[in-house]
């Protein structure tokens, strides 16, 4: 049974960029045959399961040729894989992607094609350069500016081209750019046109430069800015330099998270609003424990004067098997103190129309003790519901007080094997996030030694006990949360960042 291609544009950098069509197509594919540039960011996406493949090319650097790529996804189809090709920007502008239809046309391979945003459009805009303005521009011509060096000369014109008017957006074309900005000139654009040029446009490594024909040739020689970038030509590529908005706090930082996948996105998402490049590295997994212990708890949930949850995945937990059994929060008696280590805990029970009793003003187990100074524990039962392999501070010191301690495992944190291309960008990253012991162990455990060596990012711990098991393994820790939360981790990158 035949499998089916799909031919999916990645947009160019900006992972909030991809389509709804194309993260669920990455989210259930077997195989991912992948380009180098616009991609990397978006793979987080994929299935752990699925086989990624690098097909990417580069100068001198080609890890599938044309052929290569479209042998590889007939293969895939034929042995009945889903198989999405996934191309930086959108597959039919420069992409190659009508050739790799074609072939799987002519292999009666099942294809589709799903758009991407193109960086001719994309790259101009997160720069503030609009490519048609009213009274300046009606319309604009894409062309590349790297064409098959197998042909005897140009197919493009480019002094016709510049007699037509309008915006020019040039892809590719850096490595030939004096050349174009002089056939231009002599084509009849003057030498004082105004010139952009966005290098990594919409990614966090994004910088402009602004010149016009006549300069800005030996402009982007003297400052580095070469491939990847996008060339506009015309009055507009001026607006740039007034309408330029993105500049968030962490723009250029890079910062990898190391929480489990499924819970990731919320840290993500608020990194990248403050402009930082997010490369996910989840580490765990949170895997959920044979039903039996818990079963037996909740049923006797009403027989608990406390219930202690120490976690938002123990909230999930304790619910789930709530729900198992036709159950929801009626089931807790009203009379059931309900102790919560820190506010997302807490916020987690209110979504479940339970609210906290006591939320601790340490988010630790010591802080939960701290709490309960002033209650009576002597003879009390308390259920303490939490992952398995967590600290024994807090139930040990519970029985210290005469309590009698039931304590429920719902779920454990097991390794979350690494992706090579996700570690190796990870190894370079400005910042290493950890919000959880169970992170920093899976990390340093599955780190090779000689990617140890290597490992210089700063440290950012979202507690004290995090911050230890970072120490243990030898990392520095440059700061940790005052508040143990994730906004309380985020404002110290914010901190750490404004220092230098």
């Amino acid at each position: 049974m035949s499998g089916k291609v799909f031919l999916v544009g990645a947009g160019p950098g900006d992972p909030g960029l991809l389509t709804l069509r194309g993260r669920e197509l990455l989210e259930a594919a077997d195989v991912v045959l992948h380009d180098r540039l616009g991609t990397a960011n978006v793979l987080a996406f994929c299935s752990p399961e699925a086989l990624l493949v690098n097909a990417g090319k580069a100068p001198g650097d080609v890890a599938m040729t044309q052929d290569q790529i479209n042998a590889a996804l007939i293969e895939h189809a034929t042995a009945g894989r889903m198989v999405v090709r996934l191309k930086g920007g959108d597959p039919f502008v420069f992409g190659r992607g009508s050739e790799e239809a074609e072939a799987l046309l002519a292999a009666a391979i099942p294809y589709e094609v799903v758009p991407g945003i193109t960086s001719a459009i994309a790259a101009p805009a997160y720069a503030g350069v609009p490519v048609t303005h009213r009274g300046m521009a009606t319309a604009f011509t894409v062309v590349t500016g790297h064409e098959d060096p197998a042909k005897p000369e140009t197919q493009t014109d480019w002094r016709s081209l510049a007699k037509g008017g309008g915006t020019i957006v040039v892809l590719m074309g850096m490595g030939r750019l004096a050349r174009i900005t002089a056939e231009l000139q002599a084509g009849g654009r003057p030498a004082t046109e105004p010139v952009a040029v966005v290098q990594w446009g919409t990614t966090t490594r994004q910088r402009s430069l602004h010149g016009t024909l006549a300069t800005i040739s030996d402009l982007a020689e003297d400052l580095g800015i070469g491939s990847p970038a996008v060339v506009v030509v015309g009055p507009v590529a001026a607006k740039g330099e007034k309408l330029a908005w993105r500049d968030g706090p962490l723009q250029g930082k890079s910062v990898v998270v190391t929480r489990a996948r499924a819970q990731a996105s919320d840290l993500s998402a608020e990194l990248r609003i403050l402009g930082a490049e997010v490369i996910e590295l989840p580490t765990i997994r949170i895997a959920p424990l044979p039903p039996g212990e818990v079963r037996a708890a909740i049923g006797e949930i009403d027989g608990y004067s406390m219930l202690v949850l120490t976690s938002v995945n123990g909230v999930d937990g304790l619910f789930a098997a709530l729900d198992e059994r036709g159950e929801d929060a009626r089931a807790i008696p009203a009379s059931t103190t309900i102790v919560a280590i820190g506010p997302a805990t807490a916020a987690r029970l209110r979504e479940r129309g339970v609210r906290a009793d006591i939320v601790p003003e340490r988010f630790v187990a010591e802080g939960i003790l701290e709490a309960l100074e002033a209650t009576e524990l002597d003879g009390a039962r308390v259920l303490v519901a939490r992952a398995r392999g967590s600290r024994p501070e807090l139930v040990d010191g519970l029985r210290a007080r005469g309590a009698d301690v039931n304590e429920v495992h719902l779920y454990e944190a097991v390794a979350e094997p690494m992706r090579a291309m996700e570690l190796e960008r990870a190894l370079s990253a400005d910042y290493l996030t950890f919000t959880a012991s169970s992170t920093v162990r899976h990390l340093m455990e599955q780190l090779p030694d000689e990617s140890r060596a290597r490992l210089e990012s700063k440290v950012i711990s979202i507690g004290p006990i995090t911050s230890q098991t970072a120490r243990d393994f030898g990392l520095e820790v440059a700061r940790e949360a005052g508040e143990h939360t994730i906004p309380g981790l985020v404002a110290e990158l914010l901190a750490d960042s404004a220092t230098g």
